[in-house]
């Protein structure tokens, strides 16, 4: 895979790409409609080179939808007792069951991607989890789960603006740590990585769709626009709703209780 020559193109204004989320954010709850209705099972996953934009992109879907129907599965570091299963076994309860999307901000593919540039396990380990997963891919969407698989991808220019943005911007250093940090000096590492990892699981059942993120807000907008096209929904009929009246409050008074209210500063 070539690396990203993402066309020169002004980066997207707030008020436009505002205006086009709102427009998304609806489609997006008719999909969540569809989903509960059809006991549909959407499972969504993110992976991407370290601040290509993952966790905006989620932000962005999940913003105006259920969290009882749309559930976001980061997952820590393993335990103990997890490093000695089967690696995609601590995966598998979180797929969806009928009615729900799950999105995994990162997934069982951390074995092809970080783990193995980093070092966190063997090529032995690499090379038979790459041969295995499809078959455990094509199981899951033989049971029915509509597995929709991302990479977003950035520029290693703009991916070093990025980091050191969060460097300098306190409301973002919690997304800068020392793996992150370490893996900045590995990007040829993480190109050969991806393109094994293309090259193994990029599958007729399971297609990887690559998204480059250089600008957010068009990322974002294409990723969901995608998404949508992706999961055949059906716009759910809607009943018209009427507000009833208001009971009256038949001798109710505020009762002086000492309520603590919060300090208003603002």
């Amino acid at each position: 895979m070539a690396e990203v020559t993402e066309p020169r193109r002004k980066k997207m204004k707030e008020k436009e790409y505002q205006r086009e989320l709102r427009r998304l954010h609806g489609e997006l709850v008719a999909l969540q409609e569809w989903v509960k209705s059809s006991g549909a099972k959407v499972c969504v996953v993110f992976e991407g080179r370290d601040t290509a934009g993952k966790g905006g992109t989620i932000k962005a879907i999940i913003e105006r939808v259920s969290p009882r129907t749309f559930r976001v599965v980061a997952l820590t570091a393993p335990t103990e007792r997890e490093r000695s299963q089967m690696f995609i076994q601590r995966y598998l309860p979180h797929l969806p069951a009928a009615g729900e999307v799950v999105i995994f901000d990162r997934s069982w593919y951390n074995r092809a991607g970080v783990e193995r540039v980093m070092g966190f396990c063997t090529e032995e380990q690499t090379r038979t989890f790459l041969q295995q997963l499809p078959a455990v891919e094509k199981a899951i969407v033989d049971s029915g789960v509509i597995l929709v698989k991302y990479w977003l991808e950035v520029s290693p220019e703009e991916q070093t603006r990025r980091l050191k943005n969060r460097i300098n911007d306190p409301r973002k250093t919690w997304k800068l740590s020392d793996l992150d940090l370490k893996s900045y000096s590995r990007w040829y590492d993480y190109s050969r990585a991806r393109d094994d990892m293309f090259h193994a699981t990029d599958t007729s059942w399971a297609p990887w769709y690559v998204a480059v993120t250089d600008d957010k807000k068009r990322g974002r907008l294409n990723i969901i626009t995608h998404l949508l096209n992706t999961v055949p929904y059906k716009p759910q009929h809607l009943p018209e709703v009427t507000l009833p009246k208001r009971q009256k409050p038949d001798g109710y008074k505020d009762p002086k209780l000492p309520l603590h209210y919060i300090p208003t500063p603002y």
